[in-house]
């Protein structure tokens, strides 16, 4: 339907007494008002807590946050709709139950208790001696239990989660039982999962849109969620006859109420302009009745990710559609996540676009960075942190873009299932000079095009590095590059402006000197393998002895080996010159590692947990 870490530790500073005083009263009036907590009260004002997300698929406990990059603090207001003995909120590596960081609420049946803990290795819990969750209230409203705390990006306690750019894996437990103590909760006996979100949202002033600007819905036909845990749903949509060039300058999700927490994910694709049409369809993406032709629909208007918010485009551009040389079809995919198979459930979600006939100056442009799609770049099994490089070269930008460089605004990272980290830099004379994004917690069940903090300046000779980790710990194979999902990718697709003929800026290693591998492996292995040029790239590696000799060579060709780049224009074509066998960039200068900055904290603080009043807590 269309319509129009953990935290490294640092060194903390010493305090003024001043300032020590202060914090103690401050502590002791946060304490007075936790004692005094009104059981009834109006929720929290909505705009104090701009960003929210449901934690758990009945979206019973819902999260809200705001960022405070003066503070270097998140405020979080977490409702429970459904309070039992408590709950568990924290934050891991992965959304793991063990080496996790929580805030623990807790009740015996009679009095309550709140306080800051960790997990160990085996997922025992522990009060943490330093409280960094701070909490500042707790209300009942009709809808349910506010609780209000607020915690610091970096603690310098190593028992705590460090708050960075990227992803972010909550998790959250459900007490259904009493607990004599917080030491007493039997982690694996919990009701509880994991929610991504990406935590410290980029603080940008929002431009105001263009007093022509309309809006189109590009939107779910009344879809029955099928009654299984993961569906990717294809629809295809159709813009009217002889649509003009437009440009789009924001979008927002449009989610079917009640289905918030089943909406995983969502893009809008605009097909191949090749075709003249392309078949009408509503369906699964996997399935046998979609139509080869969708295939052709690939270059991504539109894309969110649950806990997004609105996507605005800079004031001086948009992205293009509609006019001559541009196709009317439109596939719309949603990603359904339903773990308790809920049945019948309708859905009429999607992206609503706004968009202007005021042509902004600038036409803005998605360019891929990475890796090519190809199997010469491969991961051993059983690795844990195994690092692949993608290079945009000098001599690619140098070509390709205008003397006034290009301005990069927005990112989306994307690898398949190994990808753990991504990060793109932008380098210049050899020296790293910014990151342009970067996602140590990466997951590639959360992908969304994420605006930047600051725009990037991209200058003609300027490189662009994007470096990818992977762990195939679960597999007893090579991992290949690919398109199919248990191949890989390393791809950063920055959205950029002004609009040039460069579509993608990557590299793979030298074939030749792959083949260099292949034959040294055959030379020094004790069984006959078939490392010959007529047996396929992949089916070499899949049949490689992986000792330690094998992956230490593999890992030191791909440090070392040329290149070849491919500098492509929009049809596929590479810009003229020579772009093989090409020399690495080589790096003289790493950007220093980000050291996180201390909280000032009021000295040791008893490890003891809060009580609340919150009265007589009930078994269902």
């Amino acid at each position: 339907r269309m319509q129009n870490s953990r935290s490294k530790p640092c060194s903390c500073p010493s305090l003024k007494l001043r300032e020590v005083a202060s914090m103690y009263f401050t502590m002791v009036a946060a304490f007075l008002v936790i004692l005094v907590v009104a059981l009834q009260g109006s929720a929290p004002r909505e705009s104090d807590f701009p960003y929210k997300v449901p934690l758990d698929p009945q979206g019973l406990l819902e999260l809200s946050w705001n960022v405070s990059y003066p503070e270097q603090a998140v405020h979080f207001q977490l409702l429970i709709r459904e309070l039992h003995f408590g709950l568990l909120f924290g934050m891991s590596d992965r959304g793991e139950f063990e080496n996790a960081d929580l805030a623990v609420l807790w009740s015996d049946g009679h009095n309550s208790y709140f306080g800051d803990a960790w997990s160990d290795a085996k997922g025992q819990l522990h009060m943490d001696s330093q409280q960094d969750y701070q909490l500042l209230g707790a209300r009942r409203a009709p809808e349910g239990l506010y609780l209000l705390f607020r915690r610091a990006f970096s603690t310098c306690d190593p028992k705590d989660y460090l708050i960075e750019d990227g992803t972010v894996h909550l998790i959250y437990g459900i007490l259904e039982s009493p607990v004599r103590s917080l030491q007493a909760i039997n982690i694996s006996a919990l009701r509880g999962g994991l929610q991504r979100v990406q935590l410290l949202k980029p603080n940008i002033s929002i431009p105001e849109l263009p007093g022509d600007t309309r809006t189109m819905e590009i939107t779910a036909p009344d879809v029955v969620i099928p009654s299984q845990e993961t569906t990717y749903w294809c629809y295809v949509a159709e813009l009217p006859a002889g649509f003009p060039k437009h440009h789009i300058v924001m979008y927002e999700p449009v989610v079917t109420a009640g289905n918030e927490a089943l909406v995983h994910h969502m893009e809008v694709f605009q097909c191949a302009a090749e075709f003249d049409s392309f078949p009408r369809y509503s369906g699964p993406c996997d399935s046998k009745m979609k139509p080869d032709r969708l295939n052709y629909c690939r270059h991504v208007l539109a894309a969110w990710a649950m806990g997004a918010q609105a996507f605005y485009y800079p004031e001086e551009a948009g992205l293009a559609f509609g006019g001559p040389g541009s196709s009317r079809y439109l596939r719309l995919e949603i990603h359904y996540h339903n773990p308790l198979v809920f049945k019948g459930r309708r859905d009429s979600s999607g992206i609503r676009l706004y968009y202007t006939a005021t042509l902004r100056p600038y036409d803005a442009g998605i360019m891929e960075l990475g890796l090519v799609y190809t199997p010469v770049m491969a991961i051993p099994p059983g690795e844990d942190s195994f690092i692949l490089t993608g290079y945009c070269t000098d001599k690619c930008t140098q070509l390709a873009l205008p003397a006034a460089g290009i301005r990069i605004f927005a990112s989306q990272l994307h690898t398949h299932l190994a990808g753990r980290k991504v990060v793109t830099v932008l380098s210049r004379d050899g020296r790293e000079r910014q990151v342009v994004n970067a996602d140590g917690h990466y997951s590639p069940h959360f992908q969304e095009i994420r605006m930047l903090k600051e725009v990037v300046a991209v200058f003609p000779g300027d490189e662009l590095i994007t470096t990818c980790t992977y762990n195939t710990e679960d597999r007893s194979r090579a991992t290949v590059g690919g398109f199919g999902i248990l191949e890989e990718m390393c791809v950063n697709y920055v959205h950029y402006y002004p609009q040039t003929q460069l579509e993608l800026c990557k590299s793979t290693v030298d074939p030749g000197y792959l083949h260099r591998y292949f034959s040294l492996v055959n030379r020094f292995n004790d069984e006959e393998i078939c490392m010959c040029p007529q047996v396929s790239v992949p089916q070499q590696f899949y049949s490689i002895p992986w000792n330690t000799f094998n992956r230490d060579v593999l890992k030191s060709l791909y440090t070392f080996a040329p290149i070849s780049v491919h500098c492509n224009k929009s049809s596929a074509v590479r810009f003229p010159g020579q772009w093989e066998k090409q020399p690495l960039p080589r790096i003289t200068e790493r950007l220093p590692e980000p050291v996180p900055r201390c909280p000032p904290a009021p000295g040791p603080q008893p490890a003891a947990p809060i009580p609340l009043n919150l009265g007589q807590l009930r078994r269902d």
